[in-house]
């Protein structure tokens, strides 16, 4: 696990100018300690090899430490623990067991009550998380976790049939292990971006998608008002964010950039409404590529959504 110097301005002693950097414990323990006071813990994922395996941009390795950079400088406005555990790097194109480290140190974080927030890396990332995460929430016992249900906001399915594991593959390679569990709402897809195929893979697993075109109708209160209602499904929430749903104007700095895409507010407001249910469970954040990204925007815009959902995830805990 490699570690990030946090850094920023410093404006006075004290909690009333608290920002991420002055406040973040970077001496997160390993195995996850159930005597450390629950909070938002930062693991991130230095992956590329599924965006390559997928024929995408590569760059997101460098998405991590970019979305730290970001998150230094924002204010703190309450006393909810923040930790970084580091971030899982692997050697060469050996993707699997990048991901299997991700998943056993989700479990552990997961186990000791805390929220996982997961910073990619390509989307990849969301399999390795999702698994561990139903590793920390079983606790190594053998029953069913009780309703569990994943939303994403992403122009993608990312339900591909592929010979391994890649960018494209999450979700099909989750269904595969939850089974009849298995509960996916995507948020924002891509008619244009989507193959028949892949519709018709949605259709057979029982996926429910809003387009992106669906979602430029609406109001961000009829969006939020959607978020709210369909949460109450659930008990457990995995909450996974694709850059690559937001506009390329806005977002220019992802491994395959929107051309239409869904408003930056809308999206916001969806992962906002999920965060004050108090049910989330884990949340991960990816396909940022600095190597694209114009002026740190895409870097920004993605700070600000995890430092909203923590602080409204942290309000509701209390």
């Amino acid at each position: 696990m490699s570690k990030f110097e946090w850094n920023g301005r410093v404006d006075g002693p004290g909690p009333e100018h608290a920002r991420w950097h002055s406040v973040i414990d970077t001496e997160f323990p390993l195995d996850g300690a159930s005597d450390v006071r629950p909070g938002a813990v930062l693991i991130g994922f230095s992956s590329d090899e599924g965006v390559r395996r997928n024929g995408g941009r590569q760059g997101a390795a460098a998405g991590p430490d970019e979305l730290r950079q970001a998150l230094g400088g924002l204010a703190i406005h309450d006393d909810f623990p923040r930790y970084d555990a580091g971030t899982v790097s692997y050697e060469s194109r050996d993707l699997e067991a990048g991901q299997e480290e991700l998943s056993q140190r989700v479990a552990d974080v997961v186990c000791a009550g805390h929220l996982p927030v997961i910073l990619g890396g390509g989307h990849e990332t969301a399999f390795a998380s999702h698994r561990g995460l139903v590793r920390g929430l079983k606790n190594e016992k053998t029953e069913a976790i009780e309703s569990l249900g994943i939303f994403n906001l992403d122009a993608h399915f990312d339900l591909r049939e592929a010979d391994e594991p890649t960018s494209g593959t999450p979700f099909r390679q989750i269904s595969e292990i939850a089974g009849d569990d298995f509960s996916y709402t995507v948020w924002g897809i891509s008619s244009a971006n989507n193959t028949r195929v892949l519709f018709e893979t949605a259709e057979r697993l029982g996926v429910e998608y809003l387009l992106d075109e669906d979602l430029a109708k609406l109001t961000v209160k009829e969006a939020t008002e959607i978020a709210f209602e369909k949460s109450k499904d659930f008990k457990n929430i995995h909450l996974s964010i694709d850059l690559d749903v937001l506009p390329a104007s806005v977002a220019p700095g992802v491994s395959a950039p929107a051309a239409l895409g869904v408003e930056a507010f809308k999206v916001h407001a969806m992962a906002l409404a999920l965060a004050q249910t108090g049910k989330l469970r884990l949340v991960d954040v990816v396909e940022l590529n600095p190597k694209y990204d114009v002026d740190s925007r895409t870097a920004k815009l993605a700070a600000r959504m995890i430092h909203d959902i923590v602080a409204a995830h942290g309000a509701v805990q209390k």
